[in-house]
């Protein structure tokens, strides 16, 4: 019995015509009918194939699953997560004209959203914590989060902070191991869910380091840290449109990065005057220009 797929609808795809006759039934009526299949009986998909039960549960195992029931759950999980890939209403010519439009639009939506949830006395009460902190450590795992962890960590080493980003899940745990009570640990995430994010999260704490969570309020890692920074953003269900809640995010770190700034404002003049003296050395502007390129 081969390894169980995790993309179950590529497996059976890729096997496509190499089947036995028989099976190759069930894989095509399968393929044709994959929000159907996971609520129907197996005798209702052997009749629909006109193959027996056996049959079916030949395919099943073919594909490394235990069984019909096996199989069931996971092509409900893979269609759930793929359909909206797999099935598309978009017209590409007319969708293009209006594409800048819609990916602005979009990010405003989400942006007004985000406006909505953020809370300014707990923004103040992290950036106050921060301030007080040797070292700060972003914790971020997946594109997005990832993203913006390191975008963070770039943002206050400006501000004179010993700051890193970290998206593997072992080396967070290792940093959180070394952190002390007058550390700090962040953890960037949509969802809340990852469980290197959770679990690191309780091991800083165990040291006494403070730790924030910017992520979906009362999630699994809202629950574990310290302070959370709560955004329940909606995503569009264009799929080839970028998430806009990146975008959000990031820009949650630039309003908490200013909020720290502006705490601490001779030390922030001085590291950003720093910055920009080198800088100048290497391209000779001397005026208005982002800090770096």
């Amino acid at each position: 019995m081969g390894d169980t797929a995790l993309d179950i609808i590529s497996q059976i795809r890729q096997r496509d015509g190499s089947y036995n006759a028989r099976e190759q039934r069930v894989a095509s009526y399968v393929l044709d009918n994959l929000e159907q299949v996971s609520d129907m009986s197996v005798a209702s998909l052997a009749a629909a194939c006109d193959v027996s039960e056996p049959t079916v549960i030949r395919f099943c195992r073919t594909l490394g699953c235990t069984g019909y029931r096996d199989f069931k759950i996971r092509l409900a999980q893979n269609v759930a997560v793929s359909l909206q890939y797999l099935v598309s209403g978009n017209d590409p010519e007319s969708d293009q004209k209006n594409l800048i439009d819609q990916v602005f639009q979009t990010f405003y939506v989400t942006a007004n959203v985000a406006r909505s949830q953020l809370n300014q006395d707990m923004i103040k009460a992290v950036a106050s914590h921060i301030n007080a902190a040797h070292k700060i450590i972003f914790c971020g795992v997946g594109g997005g989060s990832t993203t913006v962890a390191f975008d963070a960590a770039n943002r206050f080493f400006r501000l004179g902070f010993a700051a890193n980003a970290v998206s593997d899940a072992y080396l967070q745990r290792m940093h959180a191991a070394t952190l002390t009570p007058q550390d700090m640990m962040v953890f960037i995430s949509a969802t809340g869910l990852p469980r290197s994010n959770i679990d690191s999260a309780k091991v800083a704490r165990q040291y006494g380091a403070k730790t924030v969570a910017l992520t979906k309020p009362e999630s699994p890692l809202a629950h574990v840290c310290d302070f959370t920074i709560g955004l329940s953003l909606p995503e569009d269900p264009d799929i080839y449109k970028p998430t806009a809640s990146r975008l959000v995010f990031l820009a949650t770190i630039d309003i908490l990065a200013a909020t720290v700034a502006r705490q601490r404002p001779e030390t922030t003049k001085e590291n950003l005057r720093r910055i920009r003296s080198s800088l100048t050395a290497l391209h000779g502007n001397t005026g208005p220009q982002p800090v770096g390129d």
